[in-house]
């Protein structure tokens, strides 16, 4: 058995547990930016979601490589472990040759010794002459086999080393892609943060819906008009959609449609869903700037065998920018009464806002499209139709214009070079797997 190296390809497989940052936002650039500047670096929701795409084709491309590259390394070992693979077959060949070389040096050496041996024996001149001969010859061989034995076990050594680089090649090359991987889930697990983050809704106490002329009591079989006013006192531009409920107290849902609230869309009257309570939400209020103001006509009207009930009206801010699908402003419950047929309450004041906790905030149900199916309507991204920019929707006040962000997304993949662990152990010929 012969010293020899082997090589072991060290193949690290990783899972990614902590997430990396995929794109730098304006607080990271506090130091070297103005607030203007940091904005601009900040990606925008479109982006991020265009980002989370690339990111998990990345790392479906890295692992559909990863996988190929498992096969194709597994099928160049076994094809490197046969005798009849040029390598194979060069290093047994070697080692053969290095074989021989080794009994042909171990044969000298005996002649030698037994050359040296008849020397000793020698009890005359001509015997001693004739033995010292002999040795001289058995040495002379002994340094030839000792040479053929060197160079054979060189060119083993060389046979041996060509087998363990193609081992090595082919486990570095499995180890990129193993790194790569490694980096793609790295990359698409930050990307997926940066966008649930961005899904999160966002609180703006700015963003008002108040109610104005809303009568703290209705008379039965009579229509009331008033209006609310949209105010967008943040520092975003918004596509805001407001959210309305109005609601009979202690009463089933059959007979909420004994009140009809009906809001003015610029050309006509559009009544609210009373699928859902009364709940429903308008048409957007496109790109309103900080400090704009919209007003929206209302009407509502309670049949007269209304009996006298307790309502509840709820105005609120949903609303979008290109940072976030949902920002929402504060909720405001709007308490009044439905009065009998016939009755004489007097002066009536205007109902008075009061702050409803979030849990208490409605959800327009899903509306029916042509086809049947139901749509989609989350509080994160209300409708943007029709355009509110029409009739009594009409945005007022004036703001800077907005700024179109040029922001270039991208992630780069990494590719890492394979480590190796060199060994040594005792193998024969066939000990190669």
């Amino acid at each position: 058995m012969l010293l020899r190296r082997t090589i072991a390809s060290a193949v690290v497989v990783a899972a990614a547990t902590a997430p990396s940052v995929l794109l730098a936002a304006g607080p990271a650039l506090a130091d070297a930016t103005s607030p203007a500047q940091q904005e601009q670096h900040r990606p925008t929701y479109t982006e991020l979601t265009q980002s989370a795409e690339a990111a998990r084709q990345a790392y479906d491309e890295a692992a559909a490589a990863k996988a190929a590259g498992q096969e194709k390394l597994k099928a160049t070992f076994s094809a490197l472990d046969q005798d009849t693979h040029p390598l194979k077959a060069a290093w047994l060949a070697a080692e053969k040759v290095a074989n021989a070389a080794d009994a042909d040096k171990a044969a000298a050496d005996q002649a030698v010794a037994d050359a040296e041996a008849k020397l000793d024996a020698a009890t005359d001149e001509a015997g001693k002459a004739t033995a010292r001969k002999a040795v001289n010859e058995a040495q002379t061989q002994v340094e030839k086999a000792a040479a053929a034995k060197a160079d054979a076990h060189t060119k083993l050594d060389h046979a041996q080393d060509a087998w363990d680089d193609a081992r090595v090649a082919a486990s570095r090359e499995y180890d990129t892609l193993d790194k790569a991987l490694d980096k793609a889930d790295k990359a698409k697990e930050a990307a997926d943060k940066a966008l649930t983050t961005a899904k999160e809704c966002v609180r703006v106490p700015g963003l008002t819906v108040l109610a104005n002329g809303l009568p703290s009591k209705v008379v039965a079989g009579n229509t009331v008009d008033f209006s609310f006013t949209v105010a967008n006192n943040t520092d975003r531009t918004l596509n805001v959609s407001p959210l309305t409920s109005f609601t009979l107290l202690h009463t089933g849902m059959a007979d909420q449609r004994v009140m009809k609230v009906q809001w003015f869309n610029g050309s006509g009257w559009q009544e609210l869903d009373s699928r859902g309570h009364g709940t429903d939400r308008i048409a957007t209020i496109k790109s309103m700037k900080p400090g704009a103001r919209s007003d929206v006509k209302l009407r509502m009207a309670i049949e007269a065998q209304t009996p006298a009930k307790k309502a509840l009206a709820l105005l609120a801010g949903d609303a979008s920018d290109q940072y976030n699908p949902c920002v929402l402003g504060p909720m405001k419950r709007y308490d009044f009464e439905v009065l009998p047929a016939g009755s004489k309450p007097g002066k009536v004041d205007e109902a008075k806002p009061g702050n409803a906790e979030d849990k208490d905030r409605p959800t327009p149900k899903a509306k029916p499209e042509a086809n049947g199916s139901t749509k989609h309507d989350p509080s994160a991204k209300p409708e943007t139709t029709p355009d509110a920019a029409k009739g009594s929707l009409a945005t007022t006040g004036t703001s800077s214009t907005e700024q179109t962000l040029a922001l270039a997304g991208g992630a780069a993949v990494l590719l890492g070079a394979g480590a190796v662990l060199t060994v040594r152990r005792k193998r024969g010929a066939k000990g190669t797997n």
